[in-house]
């Protein structure tokens, strides 16, 4: 070859035409085109779905839907789609730590956490009974409870702030709620992981349920005994801003492998990585710096849950999953507005809070595959349960206007449950009304007409 040596990691010699040849190597070894069609898809529909006043997150999951198999069938799930999606995972929970903010957690902690441990065990009251009447086995029933519990706090966050209540009363409730939701996720894929293929729980797996609890709860309780944490290196920190977004991501993964190898789960660590540093000095440096990765990587673990979804399993399971969705929907809302009004929240706050949080989380798509990993569940019923997760959030608008109108109601006084409904869709009722006489109207022109031009013939 005249002397010419080979390019490491192009494994050919360049040549007279080098720089076209390593273009044409980048272009197989990277799918450059693939690259581009995935991320101006989830561009679009991110847009779209924001522009109907729903979270981006939505727009990522009907991308992952729109190109996946289930779709135009361009992307289909790999190992390093797989990897990125997990990674994604710890950056959701990193972020999710950040956001939360224990001076105001303090205010609610109480109802909070007795809010939580109610959903947690009513959902598992009706999952058990489901699985009773259906013959699931127990883990399958315990793992849907879990799924079932968690709410959407990205969605619910967005009703509460399109409907004006964040600031309020009823936005300090539901979003003390959705915090003690979050610290209860970890315990929770704890359970899930350590159940196995109906094998139970054992002591190991119990004590590290405790530690993992007892860590939270120290962690918790120290962090509201001081105003912040002082971030060390804080000052270069701020000099060398190059540095940050790394820093963050090393602490980030640094606490999630040392608690993975000590058998807390990666996620734990992550979680706690991101709520020391998000009750530390340096929370809105790390947040402002990380956001673009964050979101790169949050992105594709969404696309990922979208390449799950299968439309031929939605499409000949659909009366099931419009059934199961509606029924989700409402016994979260009954059971989220039941344990708050118990709690001693008044009806004009439980129920508004209760009805926003009826949508499913993000962490029961975590949870739906910690199921399936541990043969807890099967493939159609994880492909049911995300298909499900990911309408309640679709559902969202329906649900967001019924509880504008429920709230406004609510404010007033409640009767019947008949005259509740009544009153919520009197518009769409007076709607259906006269387009209904508009319609028989015409229906009955036209019939004249006809019998008439009959009657001359």
């Amino acid at each position: 070859m005249d002397g010419c040596r080979a390019v490491p990691g192009l494994g050919h010699c360049p040549g007279p035409h080098g720089p076209e040849t390593r273009t044409r190597s980048l272009q197989h070894h990277f799918d450059l085109t693939g690259i581009a069609i995935v991320t101006s898809v989830a561009l679009l529909c991110g847009l779209a779905l924001s522009r109907l006043k729903q979270p981006a997150i939505v727009g990522y999951i009907v991308a992952g839907i729109v190109l996946g198999p289930g779709g135009f069938g361009l992307v289909s799930p790999s190992d390093s789609i797989s990897a990125l999606a997990e990674l994604g995972v710890l950056m959701l929970l990193f972020l999710v730590g950040m956001e939360l903010s224990v001076k105001a957690f303090q205010a609610v902690w109480k109802v909070a956490l007795a809010a939580v441990v109610c959903q947690v065990g009513l959902s598992l009251l009706v999952t058990g009974l489901a699985g009773l009447l259906l013959g699931w086995p127990w883990p399958r029933a315990i793992v849907m409870g879990f799924v079932m519990a968690l709410s959407g706090t990205a969605v619910a966050i967005k009703m509460l702030d399109d409907m004006g209540e964040l600031k309020t009363e009823t936005g300090r409730v539901t979003v003390g709620v959705l915090i003690a939701q979050d610290l209860a996720f970890v315990p929770l894929l704890l359970i899930t992981q350590g159940m196995g293929s109906g094998a139970g729980l054992s002591a190991a797996v119990f004590a590290k349920l405790v530690a993992a609890m007892a860590a939270l709860g120290g962690l918790v309780w120290f962090l509201s005994r001081r105003d912040r944490l002082i971030v060390p290196y804080g000052d270069w920190f701020k000099r060398n801003h190059e540095v940050i977004p790394l820093a963050a991501m090393a602490f980030c993964f640094t606490m999630a492998a040392a608690t993975g190898v000590i058998g807390l789960s990666a996620a734990f660590g992550a979680f706690a990585a991101g709520f020391m540093l998000g009750n530390s000095d340096g929370r809105a440096l790390a947040l402002r710096a990380t956001h673009p990765i964050q979101s790169v990587l949050i992105v594709v673990f969404f696309l990922s849950i979208g390449l799950m979804i299968d439309l031929s399993f939605v499409w000949s399971h659909l009366g099931e999953v419009l059934l199961l969705l509606f029924a989700v929907t409402a016994l979260k809302s009954a059971i989220n507005v039941g344990t708050l009004h118990l709690l001693g929240e008044p009806w004009e706050r439980a129920f508004p809070a209760g009805v926003i949080m009826g949508s499913l989380g993000e962490f029961s798509f975590v949870l739906a595959a910690a199921g399936l990993s541990i043969g807890a569940i099967d493939r159609n019923a994880q492909q049911m349960a995300v298909t499900v997760i990911a309408l309640s959030w679709l559902f969202s608008p329906i649900w967001l206007v019924s509880a504008r109108r429920f709230h406004v109601l609510a404010e007033g006084g409640i009767g019947s449950m008949r005259g509740a409904l009544k009153q919520v869709y009197r518009g769409e009722i007076a709607m259906i009304n006269r387009v209904g006489g508009a319609m028989l109207r015409a229906a009955a022109a036209t019939l004249d007409a006809v019998l008439r031009l009959l009657g001359r013939r």
